[in-house]
């Protein structure tokens, strides 16, 4: 079920409500790991790996990683590749890809987490670029030199600077106009999930298996999209509209999903299938994550069409 649209400075979301049953599995969010003192995330080793880091979960629950994530000390700040959901009790090496470049020396022995998620432009790119890769070789790594690139240019028209090109620094300077997206565009009851617009296009979507979880997460869900609604509206701005999300939903519906065993818990679905890249993490046959991009390739007006239904 979804709710109407509402705006904030070039950035509408439309809502997702439950319309079923809750799911029962039992989970925490990074940052509630965290908060619990139950989770370390560290370097793979003294000398580090860039695409790589190593999660201790010494929870008796299993903790939920988010497709593009920010962790920050260490080596270097990263972002995850895509969501996990993580056993508990255990260690486990965790795909990841770098957020600052300019910096390769210690700042700490364990990452902390943040308030932020990769900016939405950047993070359909990577969830291409690990799909193609999963692909290709059963790998989970991004193209680096193409996140490196797009964090570049989105410091340019950001008109931004960081003495270690870090995306932390960017973030930072737009952070009081960025809470304000959050205060105003917070969480519904029941509501699992959202479709963002900016300036009227769609441009991507996350769903929940538990409104908990969304709200836990919203935050830094706005603030990525928030950020990319800064750079300079389109010229044809156009009004947000339920039937362009309808409309994502049927092709990713009707997609090739190729099915992968996950790292952790469960399965992880991939879609590419023209203008769109999707994303899905399943567990037991439950839907735990969902997300979804139209690709910044899609030409001016582009539309989903409809395409053979098949499930996940």
């Amino acid at each position: 079920m979804f709710g109407r649209p509402k705006e904030f400075r070039g950035l509408a979301i439309a809502p997702i409500f439950d319309s079923a049953q809750e799911s029962d599995l039992s989970y925490l969010t990074l940052d509630q790991a965290f908060d619990a003192s139950g989770i370390e995330i560290t370097e793979t080793s003294d000398s580090g790996s860039v695409p790589e880091l190593k999660l201790e979960n010494k929870l008796d629950s299993p903790v939920l990683l988010l497709d593009g994530e920010e962790l920050v000390g260490a080596k270097q700040n990263r972002v995850v590749n895509l969501t996990l959901l993580v056993p508990a009790m255990t260690t486990t090496v965790i795909p990841v890809s770098c957020v600052e470049s300019g910096r390769w020396s210690y700042r700490s022995d364990n990452f902390e987490r943040t308030d932020r998620t990769h900016f939405a432009r950047g993070r359909a790119k990577k969830m291409a670029s690990v799909s193609r890769s999963m692909r290709q070789s059963g790998s989970r790594r991004s193209d680096q030199g193409e996140v490196w690139s797009e964090i570049d240019r989105k410091f340019s028209v950001m008109d931004s600077e960081s003495n270690t090109s870090a995306m932390a620094d960017m973030y930072q300077d737009a952070a009081p106009t960025l809470e304000e997206y959050v205060g105003e565009l917070e969480p519904e009851t029941r509501q699992v999930g959202a479709f963002y617009f900016l300036h009227g296009r769609l441009v991507g979507m996350d769903l929940f298996d538990k409104a908990t979880t969304y709200a836990n997460l919203n935050g830094k869900l706005i603030k990525s999209y928030a950020i990319d609604a800064l750079e300079s509206a389109p010229v044809d701005r156009q009004r947000a509209s339920l039937s362009e999300a309808l409309r994502f939903l049927e092709v990713i519906e009707g997609g090739q999903w190729e099915r992968y065993d996950s790292i952790g818990m469960g399965q992880d679905h991939r879609l590419l299938s023209g203008h769109l890249a999707s994303a899905a993490l399943a567990v037991e046959g439950r839907l735990v994550h969902l997300s979804g991009f139209v690709t910044e390739q899609a030409p001016s007006g582009y539309r989903p069409g409809r395409k053979r239904r098949r499930s996940l």
